[in-house]
C-alpha cells in the first residue's frame, strides 16, 4: 500500500515539492553559513519525495542547545512559511475523502518543516 501511495503522491505533486526543496537546498549550500540549513532541506526533499511508510522521530543529541538555536533560526528565516504551506495543502487535500491520506502526509511534512534539526526520518514500524 505504501508503494502505491508513494507512486500516486509523486505523480500528483510530490515530485514538484521535492524538486523545490532540492533546489533551495542547493542554493543554501552555496554559502558556508547556509550549509547546515541546506542539509536539512535535503532531508525535507527526500521525505517529500517518498513520505508513505516513513515518519520522523526526535533524536536525543549531545550537541547541547545548538539544534535549538538552529531550529529557532530556521523557523524565523522561512520554516514557518514552509510549514504554513503544508498546513494549507493538507487542509485542502483533507476536504475530499480520497485526498485524506495525502493531506496527512502534508501534516507530517509540516512537523519536520517546523523543526528539522534534531529529527531523523525512520521507517514506520
Amino acid at each position: 500500500m505504501n508503494l502505491l501511495g508513494n507512486l500516486i503522491w509523486v505523480l500528483f505533486g510530490g515530485i514538484l515539492i521535492a524538486i523545490e526543496y532540492f533546489i533551495s537546498g542547493l542554493l543554501l549550500c552555496l554559502t558556508i553559513i547556509g550549509i547546515p540549513f541546506g542539509i536539512q532541506t535535503f532531508k525535507l526533499a527526500l521525505f517529500a519525495l517518498w513520505p508513505f511508510g516513513y515518519t520522523t522521530v526526535v533524536t536525543p543529541q549531545s550537541d547541547g542547545c545548538l539544534s535549538t538555536v538552529m531550529n529557532i533560526l530556521w523557523l524565523l528565516l522561512g520554516g514557518i512559511w514552509i510549514a504554513l504551506s503544508h498546513l494549507v495543502l493538507g487542509a485542502l487535500f483533507c476536504i475530499t475523502i480520497i485526498g485524506i491520506p495525502f493531506g496527512l502526509q502534508h501534516f507530517k511534512l509540516m512537523t519536520i518543516a517546523l523543526t528539522p534539526f534534531g529529527r531523523t526520518i525512520v521507517p514506520n514500524s
